[in-house]
């Protein structure tokens, strides 16, 4: 029997969570705009999901969030002084760009990086790419700090590969895991890795989406292939409906998921799907898989209903007896359609047998469900010996980490409290705090007075 894993790593939200509507594309996040959030309550809800999940018995890791407002960034496009002066300018000269370098955007780790197992590289050690999400400017800072955490997480580099982003321009424009599923017999056996892309760059054939950005490029796909040595035969490359995109669908995991064999997508996922779910199964079956692709009809849940349910940003979580739950957010069980749906899917005899349901509200709102939350990492138990222990969710990490946001965490953010000089404070003093407790060296560049 296979010793190897899934391992979820989730983002733990972090103490500037706000609603700024950054995301042009994302229907939830623009939609909210200028709402006051909550982010202990974000906080907490991520952590109930990741501890409920280490108690059903899979492996579960916490991605540490990042300092901000970025004050580094800030300082970078002509904001001078002290960080308070810095702040209170670029508050009162430039309010979006303050709230772009104030975002959490961090906690959506399925943007973090791709990841590409051993079993599928060459040289057999895990590969990490972190993406550039250079489609977004609160997004693009992320990158280099995410690197770092990779790097304090994945320290052994004979088992661990962390490369940094890929050129932060257009033509290579990278959104990480959200666009990449990987299918497998085995976590720990050779897969197909699933790419997913909005457009080309350079090749004018590809159609592109006319009213939102398609945010992967089809040559960022190819270069986080060659960085982490697939194999052709291994890799599958599809473009998203642009219709799709233009609908709300502004990555993959917004209206597909997978996981081991299983696809579970949407009738209106891919350009040319048939060719596709063909081309993923051949693949697949070279290595010993049997590919298994649920297709949910547009008569049963339309595009629209998924993207305002996120039926399909949901996880997918192999049981010891074979079976799969899909992991939705509340917001499923509120449409009657999806509801029903999703009934009919857990008795119909298939693969994915059971359902569970978190409010992820806080996040949801700003347009990250389940999905967002993770970054799937598939290990073999030696490579999760080799993992930083301390980020590794148990009973007393579970415990420090809800003390930790009740001591540093405020209950509302609204827009105005952007501009507060001590938010800086507050999120550096926790950050500090939490360095010590997730094991994690000198990631951030701040020092503390």
């Amino acid at each position: 029997m296979s010793q190897a894993f899934e391992v979820n790593f989730d983002g733990l939200v972090g103490p500037t969570h706000n609603y700024s509507g950054l995301s042009f594309g994302n229907v939830a996040s623009t939609g909210n705009q200028r709402a006051a959030s909550n982010p202990k309550l974000a906080a907490k809800q991520g952590l109930a999901k990741m501890k409920a999940l280490h108690d059903l018995g899979f492996k579960q890791g916490v991605l540490a969030p990042h300092e901000r407002p970025d004050v580094a960034s800030l300082r970078q496009l002509g904001f001078g002084g002290t960080d308070a002066q810095v702040i209170a300018r670029a508050a009162k000269e430039a309010p979006a760009i303050l709230a772009a370098a104030t975002s959490a955007s961090c906690m959506w780790t399925a943007n973090a990086a791709t990841v590409s197992p051993s079993g599928d590289t060459a040289d057999g050690r895990v590969h990490f790419t972190p993406a550039n999400l250079n489609n977004k400017f609160h997004r693009s800072i992320e990158h280099p700090t995410t690197r770092r955490i990779l790097q304090a997480m994945f320290a052994d580099e004979s088992r661990f590969a962390v490369h940094a982003a890929l050129p932060a321009q257009m033509h290579f424009g990278d959104e990480g895991a959200a666009n990449h599923t990987r299918f497998c017999h085995e976590y720990d056996g050779a897969g197909v890795e699933f790419f997913v892309f909005g457009a080309s760059a350079f090749d004018t054939r590809y159609p592109k989406p006319a009213r939102f950005p398609a945010r992967q490029t089809l040559e960022a796909c190819h270069a986080v292939a060659r960085l982490h040595g697939l194999k052709e035969e291994g890799v599958v490359y599809a473009q998203q409906d642009p219709d799709t995109i233009d609908a709300g669908v502004f990555h993959n995991d917004v209206i597909s998921v997978g996981n081991r064999n299983v696809l579970f997508h949407h009738e209106k996922s891919f350009l040319q799907q048939q060719d596709v779910l063909d081309e993923l199964a051949r693949k697949l079956a070279a290595v010993g898989g049997q590919f298994v692709p649920i297709e949910v009809p547009q008569a049963e849940v339309t595009v629209e209903e998924a993207v305002k349910s996120y039926l399909f940003n949901s996880q997918l979580l192999s049981r010891a007896d074979g079976k799969m739950i899909i992991v939705v957010p509340e917001e499923c069980r509120n449409i009657e359609r999806v509801w029903a749906y999703l009934q009919k899917l857990v008795h119909s005899g298939g693969p994915i047998a059971e359902i569970r349901v978190f409010d992820l509200k806080q996040s949801m709102q700003n347009g990250g469900g389940p999905a967002c939350l993770r970054l799937r990492v598939a290990l073999s138990a030696s490579e999760i010996a080799a993992v930083n222990p301390n980020v590794m969710m148990s009973e007393a990490l579970f415990g420090t980490l809800n003390a930790w946001v009740d001591r540093h965490y405020r209950d509302r953010l609204a827009p105005e409290d952007l501009a507060d000089p001590q938010l800086l404070v507050e999120c550096r003093t926790a950050l500090d705090e939490l360095t010590g407790i997730l094991g994690l060296g000198m990631v951030y560049p701040f020092q503390l007075a």
